[in-house]
């Protein structure tokens, strides 16, 4: 998400900071580059007018011009003014409340609203420890009913049997019963949706609303369909009343103007972003994380938390031990470690939240650095015997073959994975031979020369 506008946000931005002195003039014609490249990225037009407005009149002023790095500060104003038009805060869903808590997902057909459903119950068992229910309501789509059911089934979260003949106002107040009879902490009904908004769906949507009495009613839009997303919000914020939106497949989105647009247009928060098919593809919405990404900056906090979210801690322990103990690095740990990389979202993932790599990207995309050369390696990997494994040095011509063609790989890709390996085994070794104090004292030589 975002890949178009922060390539062209971070090209204008080092050509501000490379002039050193700056006048109004240098302002006023990097803010036109500004106001295009938004306009490009689908941002709404009154959206991008009242933005590159506010910016001006920070970024023109005399504590700014006359600073002595007035390209960086113009770049802090900037981010400032992007996190407010982002929502300045993540804002939470609301389960503080006597139980069960409800939450009416709403949405048109195809947006995702049954998958998102199903992630959202999994995210609050996961992170917020509370049983969760979940029933659909949509007895238009054929099959939907039995959709939820078989993603609860994958999850291990309750689903709310069919009754069949049941309306959506029936299904959602069988499901309350339900709730409050068994002790259940929150309910998500899953609403039926419509190839487009009409009277039907909209009358639908607000008996369910009237007998349920929602704590929270998200939308959610699919942020592939740029501003016809932001439209579909404000026809729900001003029929239905919306808590909260979620937006679908941002990974797809390279383009990002809805995301921009959103709360401006509908003064409601984004709480939540789908990024991926996956049942875990499904974060929490930070508006000055997601500034930082957009400028290039990065997001190392969000990186540490996919990182502390996916680490098998019973792997991670046993690898301390073996390490500490002097056991030597083999192709199991590297195995693991290409593991741990697939769960954190491959490469791809990763680098969208690391700062700086935005001008590195279109490098790698050259030299065909993806998520295929993971898979690649673990299948070489995996071709090996156990004792290859824990010995590289067994690894000769004939092996090699051997190993390729059960990978379906080229001799040449398992000789690089070799390569790759003994390297970081060698550093390994360094690092073990230091030990602590000498791992410290060695900073502390470096720190001394300037290093």
């Amino acid at each position: 998400m975002f890949d178009s506008l922060s390539g062209k946000l971070t090209g204008i931005f080092d050509r501000l900071r490379g002039r050193g002195a700056l006048n109004e003039a240098d302002v006023s014609e990097a803010l036109r580059e500004v106001r295009v490249a938004l306009l490009s990225a689908d941002v709404a037009l009154p959206v991008v007018k009242d933005f590159i407005a506010k910016v001006k009149e920070r970024a023109v002023g005399h504590e700014v011009l006359r600073s002595v790095t007035p390209g960086q500060q113009v770049v802090k104003i900037v981010h400032d003014n992007l996190v407010e038009l982002l929502g300045v805060e993540a804002v939470a869903l609301n389960l503080e409340v006597a139980p069960p808590a409800v939450i009416m997902m709403l949405g048109l057909q195809g947006s995702g609203k049954t998958t998102t459903s199903a992630k959202l119950a999994k995210f609050i068992t996961t992170n917020n420890k509370k049983k969760v229910l979940l029933a659909s309501l949509d007895v238009q789509r054929p099959a939907a009913q039995e959709q939820l059911q078989v993603l609860g089934d994958s999850l291990g979260i309750a689903v709310l049997a069919v009754v069949a003949g049941q309306s959506p106002v029936e299904i959602a107040k069988r499901a309350m019963d339900v709730a409050r009879k068994e002790v259940f902490d929150v309910v998500i009904l899953d609403t039926a949706g419509r190839l487009a908004i009409d009277d039907e769906l909209m009358a639908e949507a607000a008996a369910v609303r009237d007998a349920a009495n929602p704590h929270e009613s998200l939308l959610v839009v699919d942020a592939m369909t740029g501003q016809d997303a932001v439209n579909t919000a404000k026809h729900f914020e001003e029929k239905i009343g919306i808590t909260g939106i979620v937006m679908t497949r941002v990974d797809g989105d390279a383009r990002g103007g809805a995301a921009l647009s959103m709360r401006a247009v509908t003064g409601k928060p984004i709480k939540f972003l789908g990024v991926g098919e996956k049942l875990e593809a499904l974060e929490i919405y930070h508006p000055d994380r997601l500034a930082g990404r957009i400028l290039g900056m990065g997001d190392v906090v969000s990186l540490v938390e996919k990182a502390a979210a996916t680490i098998d801690m019973n792997e991670a322990e046993v690898m301390a031990k073996k390490f500490m103990s002097g056991g030597g690095f083999d192709f199991n740990d590297l195995a693991q470690q290409l593991r741990q990389m697939r769960r954190m979202g491959g490469l791809g993932g990763m680098m969208n939240l690391l700062p700086g790599i935005g001008k590195l990207k279109e490098q790698l995309k050259d030299a065909n650095i993806d998520d295929k050369i993971i898979k690649k390696q673990e299948a070489i990997i995996q071709s090996m015997t156990p004792a290859e494994r824990r010995d590289a040095g067994l690894l000769q011509a004939s092996r090699k073959r051997r190993i390729a063609t059960g990978a379906g790989v080229e001799v040449a890709d398992v000789n690089r994975l070799i390569k790759q390996f003994l390297e970081m085994q060698k550093v390994m070794k360094h690092v073990q031979k230091l030990g602590k104090s000498g791992m410290l004292r060695s900073m502390l030589s470096r720190s001394g020369k300037g290093g």
